[in-house]
């Protein structure tokens, strides 16, 4: 599909009242490869994943010299070197990732205060009305693009629109170093020729379930009643119901609650023995618990996460009346979800903890939603 490369969006007056919003997504191209071809240049033109070679390692970024093989992030390590032979393989740095970042957001804040961040190389921001007073929202993205290059020397790709949910689909148009306008005109017909699985917010499980009840595109999505949708998928129905629409009314929040802190690990071997999941699990714990702490913050839920070696993943979840106020008291909680789990035929090569539902009061921060890198 060819992305719609015309400013209406600056110009088109809305079927509806309000002043069309401009909401631009910038989305750095393969943030950690990048920034490791940047630093080390011995790495430029060659197909880098960043993450550990071990048995256990996963792909955390991919070059796009590695992405034509099926290198992708998640994806195991083994499989990424067995699909690319000549696939190099570098450290994480999430110190240098973060100072990048930090410079990034400089670059948005020139140009506004409506900066929502999504990971460390996204972010929305709305600019209908911006510090430097410029009406065309590709001339601010195009600006920041070449802010970003000056400053960091890397390459970003930019998303524009009139709502969240197609900025961020923009930015995919022109990957990699490109920018795209979806305008509110082409809006509807560009969700209505998408199929349901490149939608950004429906995962596998979802597609495979629309596609059963013969939902395939943006249009088949359209067709289906409100009522319909709530029955069969609950209160998301709501919202797909909305976005087949090309409607999306969430504003750019650049104070976003955060919604939960865990950290996780990846084992060597396998783990078959309660003794030896408790032993990995309080590290995980206690790292969650000192960020918590560091912010003031104080949740209700404790969440366990489980993948098994054959890549089953289960979770399980407690909440309580009131926010844990010891480490103590999450240990008692997380080894009760985790004791039932065993014994166990499968081996576990993965186990997490998740912090959330986060109190309103005068302790709690507001942040951006966080996995802790082990």
């Amino acid at each position: 599909m060819q992305p719609v490369t015309s400013t209406e969006i600056e110009d088109e007056k809305p079927d509806r009242e309000e002043r069309v919003r401009r909401i631009i997504h910038v989305d750095m191209d393969s943030y950690y490869a990048s920034v490791e071809q940047r630093d080390h240049p011995e790495l430029r033109g060659k197909p880098v994943a960043v993450g550990s070679p071990s048995a256990r390692g996963v792909v955390l970024t991919a070059s796009y010299e590695a992405r034509p093989f099926g290198v992708r992030s998640a994806l195991p390590s083994l499989t990424a070197k067995r699909l690319c032979p000549d696939l190099i393989f570098v450290p994480a740095r999430f110190d240098v990732y973060r100072s990048v970042s930090a410079q990034i957001h400089t670059i948005f804040a020139e140009y506004t205060d409506l900066i929502e961040p999504l990971s460390l190389d996204e972010a929305y921001l709305d600019v209908t009305d911006n510090r430097q007073g410029i009406p065309i929202a590709t001339e601010i993205a195009t600006r920041i693009r070449a802010r970003i290059k000056d400053v960091t020397g890397l390459n970003a790709s930019a998303g524009i629109s009139y709502c969240k949910f197609l900025a961020k689909m923009a930015s995919d148009l022109n990957k990699p170093n490109g920018q795209a306008v979806i305008t509110p005109k082409h809006g509807p017909a560009f969700v209505e020729g998408l199929a349901v699985k490149k939608f950004h917010g429906i995962g596998p499980a979802t597609a495979t379930k629309m596609e059963r009840l013969g939902i395939l595109t943006g249009a088949d999505l359209r067709a289906k009643s409100l009522a319909f949708l709530q029955q069969h998928f609950g209160k998301p129905g709501t919202w797909y119901y909305n976005i087949s629409r090309g409607i999306d009314d969430r504003p750019v929040r650049p104070d976003r609650e955060r919604k939960s802190v865990g950290a996780e690990d990846t084992f060597i071997r396998d783990i078959f023995d309660l003794g030896a999941a408790r032993g990995e699990i309080l590290p995980l714990i206690d790292k969650v618990w000192r960020h918590c702490q560091n912010k003031s913050l104080h949740g209700r839920t404790v969440t366990l996460k489980v993948k098994y070696t054959d890549f089953q993943i289960i979770t399980r979840s407690r909440t309580e009346a009131t926010p844990f106020g010891t480490t103590e008291e999450i240990v008692a909680a997380v080894e009760a979800l985790l004791a039932p789990l065993f014994p166990t035929a499968k081996g576990i090569r993965l186990l997490g903890v998740t912090l959330s539902a986060f109190t309103d009061d005068a302790r709690s921060e507001r942040a951006d939603q966080l996995q802790l890198e082990i």
